[in-house]
C-alpha cells in the first residue's frame, strides 16, 4: 500500500500542472442537501474540471448508477440505506477491478471512527476524508484518487498505517498466484452464487468468455466442478 497523503498542501485547488484536467465522479450520500451543496461546490467543470455524473442515496442506487455510467471516481458515504459503504464497495468490486477502466471510491463521511474508516479501506476504497474538507481540498483529492493515490484526511491516516502495520502479512498462495486477475474476479463471483449470465453481465464480459474464464480455474487449481471451486474459494475466505 502506498504512503496515503493528505489534502491539506497549499495547492490543493485542482489537479497540478501537466495533469487531466477532467474527471467523472458519482456521488453517494443519503442525504439529498448534501448531495446538492457537493455539486454547487465541485460541479463547475469548467473550473474545477469535476463532472458530476449521477447521484444515489441508497446502496442500489449507489450499484445501478456507478455500472450505468462507469465514473472515474466514486464520492462514497460509509452510513448508507440497504448495507452501507462496505456493500457498495463488495457489489461494485469487478469495476474497481478492471484494468483498463477502474472505478476508484474516495469515502466521504461526516465519521472520523478508526473502524468506520478501517472497514471500507478494507473494502477497497482508495481513501477516507471527512466533511470537514474544504471545496478546494476535496477537488484535489478526488484528482489523487483518480490518477491512483491513497489519500486521507490528516487525523485519519494514522489509523490506515496503525492497522495494517499490526497485520501480519497474509502467506503466498501459490495456487491462488496462477490465476489472472480477471479469472480471481470470476471465481468469487462463482463462488457466491452468481450464474455465468449474471457474472458477464457484471464484468462487461460474454458468457462464453466466462465459461473460458472457468475452465482456466478449474484446470489450474485442479478441480472437477464450481461446487469444488466455491469449497476452495470458501475456505481461502476469498467469497
Amino acid at each position: 500500500m502506498s504512503t496515503p497523503s493528505t489534502p491539506d498542501t497549499p495547492d490543493a485547488s485542482g489537479p497540478a500542472a501537466g495533469e487531466e484536467r477532467r474527471v467523472r465522479v458519482v456521488l453517494v450520500d443519503d442525504h439529498r442537501m448534501f448531495r446538492t451543496g457537493v455539486q454547487a461546490e465541485i460541479g463547475a467543470t469548467e473550473q474545477t474540471g469535476v463532472e458530476v455524473v449521477g447521484e444515489a442515496a441508497d446502496v442500489d442506487q449507489a450499484v445501478s448508477v456507478v455500472t450505468a455510467t462507469r465514473p472515474e471516481v466514486v464520492l462514497l458515504d460509509v452510513h448508507l440505506p440497504g448495507g452501507g459503504g462496505v456493500e457498495v464497495l463488495r457489489r461494485c468490486a469487478p469495476l474497481a477491478a478492471d484494468p483498463d477502466r477502474p472505478v476508484r471510491f474516495l469515502a466521504l463521511s461526516v465519521s472520523d471512527a478508526a473502524e468506520d474508516v478501517i472497514g471500507v479501506i478494507r473494502g477497497g476504497a482508495r481513501g477516507y476524508v471527512t466533511k470537514t474538507i474544504t471545496g478546494p481540498d476535496l477537488i484535489h483529492s478526488i484528482f489523487r484518487v483518480r490518477d491512483g493515490d491513497a489519500v486521507f484526511s490528516p487525523r485519519l491516516a494514522g489509523f490506515v498505517l496503525d492497522a495494517f502495520a499490526s497485520t501480519d502479512a497474509p502467506p503466498v498462495d501459490e495456487d491462488l498466484d496462477r490465476l489472472t486477475q480477471r479469472e480471481r474476479e470470476v471465481l468469487r463471483l462463482i463462488a457466491r452464487g452468481y450464474a455465468y449470465k449474471e457474472i458477464a453481465k457484471q464484468l462487461f464480459i460474454s458468457v462464453k468468455t466466462v465459461e473460458s474464464h472457468v475452465s482456466a480455474v478449474l484446470r489450474k487449481l485442479q478441480l472437477s466442478n464450481r461446487h469444488e471451486l466455491t469449497r476452495w474459494a470458501t475456505a481461502r475466505r476469498l467469497v
